[in-house]
């Protein structure tokens, strides 16, 4: 997508945050890992050892209001076949159907609050509950540091994906996004516009520009994003699982994203798909 006002364009470029190299100098050639320095070798944890019996693949992507999570995790599910669990949608599925949760979080949202840890927690636990067999894919979850630890107790993560992408674009993306308020689409006037201006393509429903997109509120959103999100961050670029992408254009930020995906699990789409 072209930048207006002739602001210059920041390349796409990935960077694997805290990753890890094994080395092979010490390694003694044909010899039992447990018999190296006369010490045993600690088993996996037992998450992991479950994780690497079953091989299920247990991916987050993180990253700010506009930054294009949900376009890029479409296609990540599209392209491996992960299930997308995505937060906004759940909780949307709860306050429609007018469960507990739902309830609780559509108090907060009514209040222009957050909705607190622990509630989203114990929707998104209760989702992943159901999904033991399936690779994942966490969307919206987990966004505080609370969260984070919650998702720890139940399994460990094999790739978090950061977006990094420059506040001037997250601003301009923002204040042209409409989004559809019963499904949760998102438009944007830019680069996936409705097919009718202002209606909702499947539904012929209006669209809305949510409060929080508009440009006086797009600063202060950024900044919450921001303070709540670093530690998430850090954490698990200390655990070397954390993955950074930069860039202007999800189109050109993609195959990055696919080419680390390959690593991990076998495509059933190529890139080029889109």
């Amino acid at each position: 997508m072209a930048r207006k006002g002739g602001a210059r364009r920041v390349p796409a470029r990935a960077e694997s945050v805290g990753g890890r190299r094994s080395s092979s100098r010490n390694k003694v050639p044909g010899a039992s890992p447990r018999l190296l320095s006369g010490l045993p070798v600690c088993p996996p944890p037992p998450c992991l050892a479950k994780a690497m019996a079953s091989k299920l693949l247990r991916a987050v992507i993180l990253g700010p209001p506009g930054s294009g999570k949900g376009t890029v995790c479409q296609r990540i599910a599209q392209s491996f076949g992960l299930q997308h669990l995505s937060s906004g949608h759940f909780l949307r599925e709860n306050i429609k159907a007018n469960t507990e949760v739902g309830d609780m979080a559509k108090q907060s949202i009514e209040k222009g609050l957050l909705v607190p840890d622990h509630v989203i927690t114990r929707l998104m636990m209760s989702e992943l509950e159901s999904r033991r067999g399936q690779h994942w894919l966490l969307d919206g979850f987990p966004r505080t540091l609370i969260q984070a630890e919650a998702l720890d107790k139940i399994c460990e993560l094999d790739l978090v994906i950061t977006l990094n992408i420059p506040f001037e674009t997250l601003k301009d993306r923002l204040s042209r996004r409409w989004i559809h308020p019963a499904s949760g689409r998102v438009y944007n006037l830019d680069f996936n516009p409705p097919h009718v201006h202002g209606v909702d393509d499947i539904t012929g429903e209006p669209l809305v520009q949510q409060e929080d997109d508009k440009p006086e509120a797009v600063a202060a959103r950024l900044r919450q994003y921001k303070d709540v999100a670093k530690p998430v961050i850090e954490l698990y670029k200390s655990r070397g699982v954390l993955h950074q992408f930069s860039g202007t254009e999800t189109n050109k930020i993609w195959p990055y994203v696919y080419t680390l995906f390959s690593n991990k699990i076998t495509p059933i789409q190529s890139k080029e798909a889109y």
